[in-house]
């Protein structure tokens, strides 16, 4: 098996260097986080399942393709609860969220 040359471990790794990947959830995430993780998850299994790209995903929600690479990759820090239930609404109208009290 070949080795990368140091030259090309180099370009590769100035090309990543500024690559945002996708944010796992905290060790411990509170129910919110979580909430916000897997509706996160929603979108990406969407995207998947209907074989459409970042671009038309982001046409299909109204808003612009850096929030939809921000939701995609869970980076959710910008987005409220309430925002990210509305725009998987408009992707999926049968969306709906219970409570379950595991108490």
């Amino acid at each position: 098996m070949a080795f990368p040359s140091k030259e090309e471990i180099e370009r590769v790794s100035k090309k990543l260097k500024n690559v945002e990947g996708t944010v796992l959830p905290p060790e411990n995430p509170t129910p919110i986080e979580q909430l916000r993780w897997e509706i996160c998850q929603k979108f990406v299994i969407y995207k998947l399942d209907n074989k459409i790209t970042q671009k038309e995903l982001a046409a299909q929600l109204g808003v612009d393709e850096a929030k939809v690479s921000k939701i995609l990759r869970h980076r959710i820090d910008e987005f409220t609860t309430d925002r990210l239930v509305k725009l998987f609404y408009k992707v999926d109208k049968n969306f709906s969220l219970k409570i379950i009290d595991a108490a």
